[in-house]
């Protein structure tokens, strides 16, 4: 496997900070990449478009649940049909997380506080009980105690690359004969956030990091 260089990565970021951002990362990125079996150009290059997408170029290592009124009722219309109830949760993330995600995921109940514990974490958002429990197997950290290793460079990194190959992402990524690459880098963004939400940033992230490592 051969590592990204940090000049390969900071030609991947435009924040005003790039190269301090892509000193911090270098080292959580190959580690974890080399863990996950993330190890081709081909293979780097997806996973990179992606988690620099879900992240905000490594920016965003939580799930923003800070909400208006206006903007819960529409993004949750059957749970805040009025003005009320939504006025109640807006700009409250603790307590609107605890609502959305309790009783699925493995969480408990609004009350347990499971929802803001487990709430959307790492690179690759990581979210509920169920997850978290499943992702501390194979990173052999306790993140149902240390939720917050998600936020920390190396946890973030290393929660994204378990990710990327229990959802068997690496074989998505290798190229195939007679098969368009763009299907399957769609299915990625679908296996990752349900949709294909932000495609076409994906697609721009993905042909930068191909031309970064040498096969755009």
């Amino acid at each position: 496997m051969s590592e990204i260089t940090l000049e390969q990565l900071t030609r991947l970021l435009t924040v005003p900070d790039a190269g301090a951002q892509a000193q911090k990362w270098l080292d959580p990125l190959n580690h974890a990449m080399a863990e996950w079996s993330i190890d081709t150009p081909y293979r780097q290059a997806a996973f990179l478009a992606q988690t620099l997408h879900e992240s905000g170029q490594f920016r965003y290592l939580s799930e923003n649940l800070y909400y208006s009124a206006q903007r819960l009722r529409q993004v949750w219309p059957a749970r805040f049909p009025g003005e009320e109830k939504a006025l109640q949760y807006a700009g409250n993330p603790q307590k609107l997380a605890n609502l959305i995600y309790a009783d699925r995921l493995g969480n408990g109940n609004e009350a347990s506080g499971d929802g803001w514990s487990y709430r959307g974490r790492g690179l690759i958002q990581l979210t509920g009980r169920d997850n978290y429990q499943r992702c501390a197997h194979g990173l052999q950290l306790d993140l149902l105690r240390q939720p917050d290793l998600l936020q920390e460079p190396d946890g973030a990194a290393r929660s994204a690359g378990w990710f990327w190959f229990e959802n068997k992402l690496n074989e998505l990524a290798d190229p195939k004969p007679g098969h368009d690459p763009a299907e399957d880098f769609a299915t990625i963004s679908k296996r990752i956030n349900g949709g294909t939400i932000g495609m076409q940033a994906r697609i721009e992230y993905w042909d930068k990091a191909k031309a970064a490592l040498g096969i755009g």
